[in-house]
């Protein structure tokens, strides 16, 4: 993608401001390129002070400024937010919609017919550089803006584009995983506590091990269980420590986790 696409955020929050500072490092936008706006001016002020980029109270001059459009508001303003930029909008705007649960005919329907759009789902990582988001295009969007969101998107981690009917599922997973990995944390730490090991020792010993452990999996390729099984030698303590973790049902646990969001995820997005 050409880096002179001009990038505009409804909403200066923090997965505004982590998607924006994503791209301006990645080269895909250019600060003198960037603008957001909110109505909430320490937003507006932190938004600046990451990113070096315009800031304005007018949704309308973003639209005026920008060719992509992110909207990044919460889901109960999505609606008076599209209505307010609607007469602004032409052929040249892409939409992209981060705002949980607004399907994309909720959406299309406060848009004119032409309008582009398309909906993600990202997860709170990207304000590290490492997220995983999912992406569903709308009827009038194109393999061309496909390959804009998913290399915007590939800027602050990984992207898949999927049927929007499995964006609830990507909800249930990667939306809500990291609160899953963070509980897993802070049980290894308080195992490591328990043993014997200093909280602050404990508590990074455990996250530097699923950073470590999700890296085995994304670079090598290898199923998960066989990572597993390089670790688990007979007779020692991590299988040991797997047969507890079995007889705990934490395989059975995670798995419902995942599903109970989803189906939340889905019953949200009908009311």
């Amino acid at each position: 993608m050409p880096n002179d696409y001009k990038i505009g955020f409804l909403g200066a929050g923090k997965m505004a401001t982590a998607l924006a500072k994503g791209f301006l490092d990645a080269g895909l936008a250019s600060k003198e390129s960037t603008i957001a706006a909110d109505p909430f001016e320490p937003a507006r002020v932190s938004f600046k002070e990451k990113t070096d980029s315009r800031i304005t109270d007018s949704n309308q001059e973003v639209v005026r400024n920008s060719d992509l459009i992110f909207l990044a508001v919460k889901p109960y303003t999505v609606e008076l937010v599209l209505k307010e930029i609607a007469e602004d909008l032409s052929n040249r705007h892409l939409i992209i919609s981060i705002a949980a649960g607004i399907t994309l005919t909720q959406i299309e329907s406060c848009l004119p017919e032409s309008i582009r759009v398309i909906r993600v789902m990202p997860n709170t990582p990207v304000l590290v550089g490492v997220g995983a988001s999912a992406f569903s295009l709308g009827k009038k969007a194109t393999h061309e803006d496909s390959k804009i969101a998913m290399q915007l998107l590939s800027a602050v981690g990984i992207a898949y584009e999927v049927a929007e009917s499995l964006l609830n599922a990507v909800t249930g997973l990667s939306g809500s995983g990291p609160a899953y990995g963070y509980l897993m944390i802070e049980a290894m730490s308080d195992g490591g506590v328990a043993a014997g090991l200093p909280r602050e020792v404990a508590t990074r010993l455990a996250a530097q091990t699923l950073q470590g452990s999700a890296a085995m999996v994304l670079e090598t390729g290898l199923h998960t269980g066989q990572l597993k099984d390089m670790v688990t030698s007979p007779g020692g303590t991590t299988i040991e420590g797997i047969h507890q973790l079995e007889k705990g049902g934490v395989r059975c646990a995670l798995m419902n986790a995942v599903q109970a969001a989803t189906e939340k995820a889905t019953a949200l997005g009908k009311e």
